[in-house]
Order: C-alpha cells, then structure tokens, then sequence
C-alpha cells in the first residue's frame, strides 16, 4: 500500500514537472499611448486579451511603454514577441535592426490624428527659420517633409529639435515660440494650448501614416490569432452603439488622460479599421505598396537604413501577394493578411 501511495505521488511529481517544462512561457507585447492604440487597453481591462489567450493556451503580458521610441526599441533589442508601431517605424528600426516581423494587425491610417501645431503662424510656410519639435526620424519627421515638400520648401528651411513624445506637449505649451509635430493624445493636448494653430495634418497625406501591431514573424501561430482574435472583438465592442460602446470609449478616453469629447475628437482624424474585412482588403491593396516606395525613398534620403544601404532596395518588404519591394535576400517587413482573413471567416 505504501509502495502504491509513493508511487502515484511520484508519477504526479513527474507529470507536474514535465508540464512545467513544456508550458510556454508568456509571450510579452508592448504598446504606447496614441488613439489607435487605446483599444490594447481596452481588451485587457474586459478581459478580452485574456480570453482569447486562454483559447490557445498561452499567456499574454501586455505592458505599456510610455515614450514610444523606447517601446520599438525594446522590441528589436527582443524584450517582447510584439509591439505597436507605424509602417515607417517597423521599416526602420527592427528592418533595419535585422529583426524579421510581420505586420499583423493594420489597425487605423491617420486621417489628422498627426500634424503640425505653431505659435504665431498660420501656414507651413511659417515655419521658415523656426526651430521645430519633434521625435527626429519618426512619422511626425516624415509628415513634416512632406510638408514641406508640397510647399516647395526643404528642412534646411528650419531647424529640428529632437524631443520625446512624452515630453513635447508640456514643451510646445512653455514656449511662445513653439513648434511642435506629433500625434495624438500630444497633438490634441498642443492644440488646445492658447494661440496654437494646426497648419497641416495627415488628411493631407491619409493612408501614409498606418498604424500596426508588428511581430516577430517566427512567433507562434497561437500569438497571432490570439491577438487578432482579441483585437477584433475589442474593435466590436468600442464601436458599437449602445451602452457598452459609450462606456469603452469614456475608459479609453481616461486612461489615455483626457475626456470622452477629446477622444471621440482624435477617433475622427483616425481611420480605424473596426471591420477585419476592411483591415484585410487595405493591406492587400495597391496604394499600401505606393505608400511603401513613398515610405523608404524617405528613410533612405535620410539615412535610416544605415550607412551601408547603397540604395532604398536595402530592405525587402514583402505584400500580402508574395511580391517583395526591395532585396528579396533581405525581407524584414512582412505585411500579411491571412489571420485578419481568418477573422473575417471566424476561423481563427
């Protein structure tokens, strides 16, 4: 009897540690604060993110990263399986970085959810001889030049301050002089300043500047639809009508640190991509590769793809077709349709 007993807790302790040994370990997602992200927020709170995970038998820590920059950062530098990024930043930085990801997830493009706000000036012109903030060699540096473009008028016409995200709105709010370029929540918050005036947004540009929930490409299946799978419900649920919809827009709105009027004010210069049919046919359309050839003559005009790139072929961008923009020995951006597809059939 005792032999028996020894036996069953022995074969129990065997089992419970090789369960330990083949369990996943948790699967870490960063994301910062800006309009199209908020939802992340969102889905963890109701628990969404959670329930899809458990569905798939993993663990996903969703952390937020304040300054924006550092999040990517991290993500190339591999502290986490996945992170929200724009389409320039996830080219640049882990494309550069040598980090093959997939963009997973086209969440929204910025319809003027970015723009350019200054102080005594009204027009882009204005801003000849100023001295300018913004997060250098980010989106808001690739919405100012094409500004600037548009009005005949090049970077040597100013000069840029690098600046966080974090910090700018408080910066651009001290200075009588200020010029900022940014993103929501810091865009709204610089508008509101006295005597600020917005002089050019993304509407100028809309479907330039997309925002995306980028992983790992070797990540695990179990990841990707999870993290679909949660997004789109959470994209159901805050824009539904009635009062479920109103309560998640007022809990995003908070802990973005603003009011319900603020957000629902940023929600209209985004586009977002509520329906994963529409997220889906956006990124297997012809303007996203047109919008990635405009994406990389920037970065290599200015010099994000290193001082080895010999031309804007350096990184391969690879489209939801197959086809690949640039080197196809070095594709690191990969844009892919198939779990949002899998969204839009319920078969994830």
């Amino acid at each position: 009897m005792k032999r028996s007993i020894v036996l069953v807790v022995l074969m129990a302790v065997i089992l419970g540690t090789a369960s330990l040994a083949t369990a996943e370990p948790p699967f870490r997602i960063a994301w910062s604060h800006y309009t199209g992200w908020e939802p992340w927020q969102l889905a963890s709170e109701k628990g969404i993110l959670k329930k899809w995970s458990d569905k798939f038998g993993i663990t996903i820590d969703l952390v937020l990263i304040n300054d924006y920059m550092e999040s990517i950062n991290l993500y190339t530098g591999g502290r986490f399986d996945g992170c929200s990024m724009t389409n320039m930043d996830a080219l640049t930085i882990p494309g550069v970085g040598g980090v093959d990801s997939t963009a997973l997830i086209v969440g929204d493009f910025s319809n003027g959810n970015d723009g350019i706000v200054m102080k005594n000036g009204s027009k882009v012109s204005d801003l000849k001889g100023r001295e300018v903030k913004l997060v250098e060699l980010s989106v808001s540096h690739y919405l100012l030049a094409r500004a600037l473009s548009i009005e005949q008028m090049s970077e040597r016409d100013l000069t840029l301050v690098n600046t966080s995200d974090s910090d700018i709105a408080a910066i651009f709010a001290s200075d009588p002089n200020g010029v900022a370029v940014t993103w929501n929540p810091p865009l709204m918050q610089c508008r509101n300043v006295k005597g600020a005036n917005l002089v050019f947004d993304s509407s100028g540009i809309p479907g330039e500047i997309i925002d995306l929930m980028v992983v790992r490409t070797n990540v695990s299946d179990k990841l990707k639809k999870a993290l679909v799978g949660a997004w789109f419900e959470t994209m159901k649920l805050m824009s539904s009508q009635g009062k479920e919809g109103k309560e998640a827009i007022q809990y995003m709105a908070k802990f973005a640190g603003g009011t319900e009027a603020e957000f629902r004010a940023q929600l209209r210069t985004t586009r977002m991509f509520y329906d994963a049919a529409e997220a889906a046919k956006f990124a297997e359309g012809p303007e996203l590769q047109k919008t990635m050839d405009y994406v990389r003559n920037f970065c290599f005009d200015h010099g994000l793809f290193g001082q080895g790139a010999k031309s804007k072929d350096h990184v391969g961008i690879q489209f939801p077709d197959k086809s690949v923009m640039g080197d196809k020995n070095n594709v690191k951006l990969r844009f892919d349709s198939t779990y949002m597809r899998m969204a839009t059939e319920n078969k994830l």
